[in-house]
């Protein structure tokens, strides 16, 4: 998807939301277990409800890969089902250099289908091109993320005075424009955000940590969206685990609403 097709889209839905797919066989509602696919009949059902409020959806891959080759074909299965007009983000969060670079993109962009696939910088330049010698796919690098614990290293201070996140995003912006490369950054960092989105006007943020975390959805829109949208805002289990009963894919499609219906008004569209 092209960035300026990203920015259509977020404009067509009047919407920010990326659904994060993070399927946890432990949550999921008892009902599902009898039938073959448990994983995917969730995703599926997700996916069905929330799609009119949804620009995105996330998979996170260590829900998958802790289910051994089954989680891989329920995540298969749901990359297949998952319309195509929607941003499709592996949240796999990879860093390696050379021909394993290399195999990771081959499996999330040519096997799965992905769009974007998010990455850890740490690594160096070669840990990042190999993702982008596929043209039209995305690159999503951690900048300022929203553990607690990522001030621990992305918070230091350099010798020039810049902390390290920041060296991050102005290095890697050279790899990549702002129609390949994503920035991941915190709700529960706006300052942070509003200093980020100085180093990189024009790039796409994926936000986590609204919801659950405690992220403020106002102060992300104010600091962080631009004249494209500028922000993928993701939610997940505010949104797939608003109940684990048999309503669970209407209450998720309510949630999904109510927080689209959210962004809309504080946008004003």
């Amino acid at each position: 998807m092209l960035y300026t097709e990203l920015s259509a889209l977020i404009q067509q839905k009047k919407s920010m939301l990326c659904v994060g797919l993070d399927t946890d066989i432990r949550k999921i509602p008892a009902h599902l277990h009898s039938s073959p696919d448990p994983i995917f009949e969730f995703n599926k059902q997700i996916i069905d409800a929330t799609y009119p409020y949804a620009v995105a959806y996330k998979p996170n891959l260590a829900f998958y890969e802790a289910l051994g080759a089954r989680g891989w074909d329920s995540l298969a299965r749901t990359m297949e089902y998952m319309p195509k007009d929607v941003f499709r983000i592996a949240d796999a969060k990879r860093g390696d250099i050379g021909n394993t670079a290399a195999l990771y993109a081959r499996t999330f962009f040519e096997t799965l289908q992905f769009d974007a696939v998010t990455l850890s910088p740490y690594m160096g330049k070669d840990s990042i091109t190999p993702f982008l010698d596929y043209p039209g796919k995305w690159v999503i690098v951690l900048a300022r993320t929203s553990n607690a614990g990522g001030a621990d290293f992305q918070e230091l201070p350099l010798d020039d005075g810049r902390k390290l996140y920041e060296a991050v995003i102005q290095k890697s912006s050279t790899w990549a424009s702002h129609e390949r490369m994503m920035y991941v950054v915190g709700a529960t960092q706006p300052e942070a955000m509003r200093h980020i989105r100085q180093l990189a006007p024009r790039h796409f943020f994926l936000v986590p940590g609204i919801g659950a975390q405690g992220g403020d959805l106002r102060s992300v829109l104010q600091y962080g969206s631009n004249a494209a949208g500028g922000l993928l805002i993701n939610s997940s289990r505010g949104i797939i685990y608003a109940s684990n009963k048999h309503d669970f894919a209407s209450a998720a499609g309510k949630a999904a609403q109510a927080l689209q219906q959210e962004i809309e008004k504080l946008m004003q569209w």
